[in-house]
């Protein structure tokens, strides 16, 4: 069902470009035209975290009001070298519905620069974190991150390797929990094109791979996968949290039949929520470890 509807959804965006609509991509015709969930919503659009054109974020909240809710940072994938959070707010708004003050950020992409430049972007958007949220009902000591794809391989590198926040300030601790979806976390040596042009120039290879630091003092981490996935392989999220485990961490490990790389993204959406339980599940384990109670009220449309 998932991959007959986005076949449709790129045929639209076809056609729309066809007729002189540029930038077009399936995702943001999806994110666009889908339905959203009613319970959160957009409260703040392109703050600057930082000097760059990139570095702008959006903040989504439960649309009823929470006092000191806890903060997900949602980093969205594409390789490293494409992406916008104009596309994405489907996802931050499902999430914000689940309760959490959501944060989605933009982050400086491949050829512009390359590891670890982006996984620093990721820092400064905690950064601002840390001083605003609190204006949007968030708890700036209770923050949770995820991501899918190469948005997770952010999220567990900014969770599992503390060197990156305490270089701009941030307290490590902040961080309660971590959530990867499909993510790429054992993939040494570099032999795709990907991994050579964003990693490859990397003094230390083993210190670009999350599961080299994955240790007694990691986040508790919720790990997701499809065994359809052919993008990044499941062995990815088998090999982290296998390591996690050994640490003694508190692990999650989710393999949904049937679903591919996309699916475990597109699974946060209104339309294809039913598909796999990846936002319930995803949701109260953040909210587990966020130490806040789940808003069960909030975990539908």
């Amino acid at each position: 069902m998932i991959k007959a509807f986005v076949s449709l959804v790129s045929l639209i965006c076809l056609g729309l470009v066809a007729v002189g609509l540029s930038g077009c991509s399936p995702l943001a015709l999806f994110d666009a035209l889908g339905p959203r969930d009613k319970g959160g919503r957009l409260a703040l659009k392109d703050a600057a975290y930082g000097e760059d054109p990139r570095q702008r974020l959006d903040v989504f909240v439960p649309s009823v009001p929470l006092d000191r809710a806890p903060v997900l940072v949602f980093f969205y994938g594409g390789s490293w070298n494409s992406g916008s959070k104009a596309d994405y707010a489907f996802a931050a708004q499902a999430l914000a519905a689940q309760g959490f003050v959501t944060v989605l950020p933009d982050y400086r992409l491949y050829p512009k620069v390359r590891f670890p430049d982006f996984l620093e972007d990721g820092a400064a958007a905690i950064a601002w974190v840390r001083d605003n949220i609190g204006s949007y009902g968030g708890d700036p000591a209770r923050i949770v991150l995820a991501g899918h794809s190469a948005g997770a391989y952010n999220a567990t590198m900014l969770g599992l390797d503390p060197s990156y926040l305490r270089r701009v300030g941030v307290d490590p601790r902040v961080i309660r929990a971590v959530a990867g979806l499909s993510g790429p976390y054992d993939f040494l040596p570099f032999d795709q094109k990907t991994s050579i042009d964003v990693f490859g120039q990397a003094p230390d290879a083993k210190a670009t791979q999350p599961v080299t630091f994955a240790g007694p003092h990691s986040p508790p981490t919720f790990l997701a996968t499809g065994d359809a996935d052919v993008v990044v392989r499941p062995r990815n999220t088998e090999s982290l949290a296998a390591r996690l485990r050994s640490a003694r961490v508190p692990v999650q490990e989710r393999v949904y039949p049937g679903l591919d790389h996309a699916d475990t993204l597109l699974a946060l959406s209104v339309t294809f929520r039913r598909k796999a339980p990846v936002l319930a599940e995803m949701s109260a384990f953040l909210h587990q470890h966020a130490g806040a109670k789940r808003l069960t009220t909030l975990t539908m449309h």
